[in-house]
């Protein structure tokens, strides 16, 4: 029986695109922000004492609700495993403000600290109507 030795290179090269497109469908699925619209330039860092609460929407969103009800929303750069069950965050800064550089711990309903996670970028957001 003749083998053929590019059989497992050519297997290789479709199911690799397979795979990355199977990545981007699972993060699709996993956002669940509500659709929101940027009015105004993503800011590297909040100031701690102007956050009046979180809203967390998923493995990878947080919202940011300032004092003043400005909103700014926080797409972290990767998943956040257990983020959109647990839905409680806890994050230490010593600057007085929460960056882009900063980690958030995911906190379970013991008060354990389940996953840390890295933050992104602070966009000011409004949500769409109906939101």
């Amino acid at each position: 029986m003749l083998k053929n030795p590019l059989r497992p290179a050519l297997a290789l090269g479709v199911l690799l695109p397979l795979a990355a497109c199977s990545a981007q469908m699972d993060r699709e699925q996993q956002v669940r922000a509500p659709q929101a619209t940027a009015v105004g330039e993503a800011v590297s860092c909040v100031t701690l004492s102007q956050i009046d609460r979180t809203v967390v929407h998923d493995d990878y969103t947080i919202d940011f609700v300032m004092l003043d009800n400005t909103r700014y929303r926080n797409t972290l750069p990767a998943r956040c495993h257990t983020l959109g069950i647990e839905k409680r965050i806890a994050y230490t800064a010593t600057t007085g403000r929460l960056c882009s550089q900063d980690t958030i711990d995911v906190i379970n309903p013991d008060g354990a600290r389940v996953t840390t996670c890295g933050l992104g970028t602070f966009l000011p957001v409004e949500l769409a109507a109906g939101n």
